[in-house]
């Protein structure tokens, strides 16, 4: 059997950036959210805390060290880079990445995920503004986006499948519509600067059941936990049995209900039993999430995934290595996790102050249960 290789998305805002400055005042940087966030209901676990990194600022090399030494002593074995390119050589937060190429440093593997989405203030209470529009002007834009990546692509970090480079597309019908022949001229160019090909990868964001053969895809980043998810973000939400009581108990006496905004909360209980990972017509590697809370971004139109825990995230990883077992016929067995540090949409493996290194260490003990 081949190795089971866990890469983590992660996100490169924190550090502040000019165009973040003007949006949402000097300084603004991830923890600006994260650490501002107010508990919406009783119980409601925010602020959440980072524990042994700190509100770190990823312009110190010293930091990206660590979270590389911390993922690869948990069993991580690479990073997944969120990158910003907008078209007319528009770009934003790629200071980490240039600061990794050009350093050498960390010494541990990367990827590229494309981010090829509309910037809007939507996250922040300004749906409405466009920040930034994701384009594909012309093909001399095209040109220029793969010469920035090469220099990746040839770095002995960046991960490969058979000389392959692994690019991964977060929105493939956003770049089919804007452009239906960037994959194949982007393959072209892999060519001839000496790759094989690259090996494009399709995201979790859309169902599984596309199909990305067609599209021009290697493989698929599997949507199964949005698919198991999907029924209980649609329904009204998770009320706890003691507001449900003490909210009978109210009526009962004639005190009358005061309405309240409500935060979707789902069982995540529920979703982990009903997550299933499924071939289809591509390689499709299954993709763990190990919590959610998005509130800090949000506030009440929010979803949190509720009742979590490290070992409904043990759970899932076994579902995970499961599935990837018997595919003999995968060029490699990735197994995806979202996120490492998304820490406003808590979506985090770094440790926090509750859980410590628990998610971390439920990763490493499925994974070493199946050397």
């Amino acid at each position: 059997m081949k190795k089971i290789k866990p890469l983590a998305f992660y996100l490169p805002q924190y550090h502040p950036v000019p165009e973040n400055n003007e949006w949402w005042g000097k300084g603004f940087t991830e923890w600006t959210n994260v650490s501002k966030a107010k508990p919406l209901f009783e119980g409601h676990d925010q602020p959440i805390y980072p524990a042994d990194l700190g509100y770190y600022d990823l312009r110190v090399p010293e930091v990206r060290e660590q979270q590389a030494q911390m993922a690869k002593d948990y069993g991580v074995h690479g990073f997944i880079y969120y990158h910003y390119w907008f078209g007319n050589s528009k770009q934003l937060l790629e200071r980490v990445a240039n600061d990794v190429l050009k350093s050498g440093k960390p010494d541990f593997p990367f990827c590229f995920c494309w981010a090829n989405e509309t910037w809007s203030g939507i996250w922040h209470g300004l749906s409405e503004k466009i920040l930034v529009k994701q384009e594909y002007p012309d093909e001399q834009d095209l040109i220029a986006h793969f010469e920035y990546l090469l220099p990746f692509f040839k770095d002995e970090r960046y991960i490969k499948v058979d000389n392959k480079p692994v690019f991964i597309i977060y929105d493939p019908n956003h770049l089919n519509d804007g452009d239906p022949h960037y994959i194949s001229k982007f393959r072209e160019l892999a060519k001839k600067n000496g790759f094989d090909d690259l090996y494009i990868m399709a995201s979790n964001k859309l169902r599984d059941d596309i199909d990305f053969q067609s599209m021009g895809y290697d493989g698929k980043i599997s949507n199964a936990f949005q698919k198991a998810w999907a029924p209980y973000v649609q329904s009204k939400g998770y009320i706890s049995s003691y507001d449900y009581y003490k909210n009978r108990v109210k009526g009962l006496v004639g005190i009358k209900k005061k309405e309240q905004k409500k935060v979707r909360i789902q069982d995540t209980n529920l979703v982990v039993r009903d997550l299933k990972f499924e071939e289809h017509n591509i390689p499709n590697f299954p993709c763990i999430l190990p919590n959610w809370d998005n509130t800090p971004r949000s506030g009440y139109n929010g979803i949190i995934l509720g009742k979590n825990s490290p070992e409904l995230f043990e759970k899932q990883v076994e579902k995970a290595v499961d599935y990837l077992e018997d595919k003999n016929d995968y060029p490699e067995l990735f197994l995806i996790v979202k996120s490492w540090n998304e820490w406003a949409e808590g979506n985090i493996l770094e440790p926090d102050r509750k859980y410590g290194f628990g998610y971390l260490n439920a990763l490493k003990k499925i994974l070493n249960k199946h050397k």
